[in-house]
């Protein structure tokens, strides 16, 4: 297929990229940086440099032309939600590096006399909310804090390209490798045996490797029986003391070293609570779809994400 990606050039773009360029994939990557780190150069990828959220990259002749003749559309785009403070000046550029993209990105297939055939687009689990004691499914009702309806107003953002393209939407949990995310920055700490849970440590973690996202992906691209919303985590969700402890098993060092809620609320403020707080989320349809999950348990995850070379 010939496909546009966007916000597909960091964390998750590293190994997805690659991996859709060996199924045979021609690929058009839409960036804000000139050549990102860690993509591979290849003659079937194509690279475009612009702000997806600017109203003005889509004027541009190259991404209307690389739009039009694209089959299939991912979009991952999105600031890091519990990396910084979430001050009001935050909070709108979390909303529009997602909502206002997926707006754009819509607009721009609606214009198209033939639109993309499939739309896979992000969300993330926060779209419950969140919750020690519940567990969700994706008929479950959306929370009501701010990740909540934020993913709200995303996920019918995305959904306005219907019926012209199929849709798949991707509830993202905490992707699992180590050189970004949740993980690449629990490393450091654990490896220098310093590392332990975050807040109380009951607090769930619906987790997933990377390896399966770029599965999924690939898989709802390809497969016209994939369509809506999809909870993009692996069947075994985790407490943090228990993944906690199992990193510490899978690096040889110890997980003592609590990290204090007060401190990370000092630091984070309101976007701690994506770390502080959590919730136990199913991937019910994935199951129904039977998608196999090349990491369907922590452990074996763990190993894979900190180990050396290919998978």
């Amino acid at each position: 297929m010939r496909l546009l990606l966007l916000g597909c050039s960091g964390f998750v773009g590293r190994e997805l990229v690659p991996y859709l360029l060996r199924l045979g994939h021609d690929l058009t990557v839409l960036s804000r940086a000139a050549q990102p780190p860690g993509l591979p150069r290849d003659p079937r990828l194509l690279l475009l440099r612009g702000d997806p959220a600017d109203p003005a990259t889509w004027q541009r002749d190259s991404l209307r032309q690389a739009l039009a003749a694209a089959e299939g559309v991912v979009n991952l785009v999105g600031e890091p939600i519990a990396e910084k403070r979430w001050t009001a000046a935050h909070c709108q550029l979390l909303r529009d590096s997602r909502v206002r993209t997926t707006n754009l990105l819509v607009a721009a297939m609606a214009g198209l006399s033939k639109p993309p055939a499939v739309l896979v687009n992000g969300s993330a689990v926060g779209f419950y909310g969140t919750s020690e004691q519940a567990s969700f499914v994706e008929t479950s009702p959306a929370g009501s804090d701010f990740l909540a309806q934020l993913c709200v107003h995303w996920e019918a953002a995305a959904r306005a390209a219907e019926p012209a393209s199929r849709v798949v939407i991707l509830r993202l949990g905490i992707v699992l490798a180590a050189d970004g995310g949740a993980l690449g920055r629990m490393l450091p700490v654990f490896r220098l045996g310093l590392g332990g849970p975050v807040g109380s440590g009951q607090q769930w973690l619906s987790w997933v490797h990377r390896t399966d996202v770029c599965r999924l992906i690939a898989s709802a691209l390809e497969d016209a029986s994939y369509r809506g919303v999809y909870n993009a985590v692996a069947p075994h969700p985790a407490r943090m003391r228990e993944l906690s402890q199992a990193l510490g098993q899978v690096l040889g060092r110890p997980s003592l070293l609590p990290v204090p809620g007060p401190l990370l609320q000092l630091l984070l403020g309101d976007g701690a609570k994506v770390v502080l707080e959590g919730q136990k989320v199913r991937p019910q349809h994935l199951e129904e779809q039977a998608f196999s999950f090349q990491y369907p348990e922590l452990f074996p995850a763990l190993v894979a994400a900190t180990s050396p070379g290919p998978r």
